[in-house]
């Protein structure tokens, strides 16, 4: 049986005892059961039984970002499935990926990928996830999903997820930026048709039409991994270049602040300081969401 054929008979399975679950389970070993499975199984879920979180900040979408993200799901499908909480039978609520979920919608599709919760799970699906990332057959994109499951679902800042999984914290934020990848990285990715290396190396490009010609190349030349950012450092200099012609230089000691800072925050942050010493630090971010983040790190 094909890997999509057990997906499919799983996903049957779960939703079948979604269907005929007691909607408080009153032994506690059944619902920690039920949870454990819940917590690292995918079920399709038809898109009209979701419902909106009256809870979400987010209120405004780029249109022309869903019909983008739109046409990439009807390509590739959707690669990182949405989180909902369980209402009723055939009843359930957004818990994230509601972007996701809408351009699902715009696609024309008739079900989504999601993981399921119940009402009241918190404590149980922390350990089952944490569980989960220990499996030692997870690929690194489902590690990476596992990782921001955590911190979006259990509210764990960067810190509190590194003493849970006992990583350090520069290694669970190099798997996040993996979710920030194109669709077509994060499939090679899963297929293992480049490694973490490649990945992490593409990641550092900004331009996303760069990142899928850099894909290609490590594809059809076979690159490895210091060939590979080797090409992106040759790709990234005349950039670099540019910027030292239209900005002042730093000390090397500033510099070194400001790589380490950028490793920090996960975003380009830029540190200017003067002859006298003093400075500022400059972080952007483009949506609230990523300045919640930015602000759960420095609070952290």
């Amino acid at each position: 049986m094909s890997k999509k054929n057990q997906r499919k008979e799983l996903g049957k399975g779960l939703r079948a005892l979604l269907s005929t679950m007691d909607e408080d389970l009153q032994n506690e070993e059944q619902q920690e059961e039920v949870v454990r499975s819940l917590a690292s199984h995918i079920v399709d879920i038809p898109v009209d039984q979701i419902e909106e979180n009256p809870f979400q900040p987010r209120s405004e979408f780029d249109e022309e970002a869903l019909a983008e993200l739109s046409h990439s799901i009807q390509i590739h499908g959707l690669i990182q499935p949405i989180t909902v909480r369980r209402l009723s039978d055939r009843k359930y609520q957004l818990i994230s990926g509601e972007r996701r979920w809408r351009a699902t919608k715009n696609a024309g599709m008739a079900e989504i990928p999601a993981y399921v919760r119940l009402a009241n799970d918190q404590e149980m699906l922390e350990m089952a996830l944490v569980e989960n990332i220990q499996r030692e057959q997870l690929n690194p994109i489902e590690v990476a999903i596992s990782y921001q499951r955590l911190m979006q679902e259990c509210d764990l800042s960067h810190e509190a997820l590194s003493d849970r999984v006992g990583k350090k914290r520069s290694t669970i934020t190099n798997y996040v930026r993996l979710l920030k990848l194109p669709p077509q990285v994060q499939t090679e990715l899963k297929r293992q048709e480049i490694s973490m290396g490649h990945a992490r190396a593409i990641a550092g490009l900004e331009n996303i039409e760069q990142q899928i010609d850099v894909l290609h190349q490590v594809l059809d030349k076979k690159l490895s991994v210091r060939q590979t950012e080797q090409l992106i450092q040759r790709l990234q200099a005349p950039a670099q270049k540019s910027g030292r012609n239209n900005t002042s230089k730093i000390p090397a000691e500033y510099q070194r602040v400001e790589d380490r800072i950028t490793g920090v925050m996960d975003c380009k942050v830029k540190l200017k300081v003067n002859e006298k010493g003093a400075g500022n630090i400059q972080i952007p971010f483009q949506s609230t969401e990523e300045l919640n983040r930015i602000l759960e790190i420095i609070e952290s």
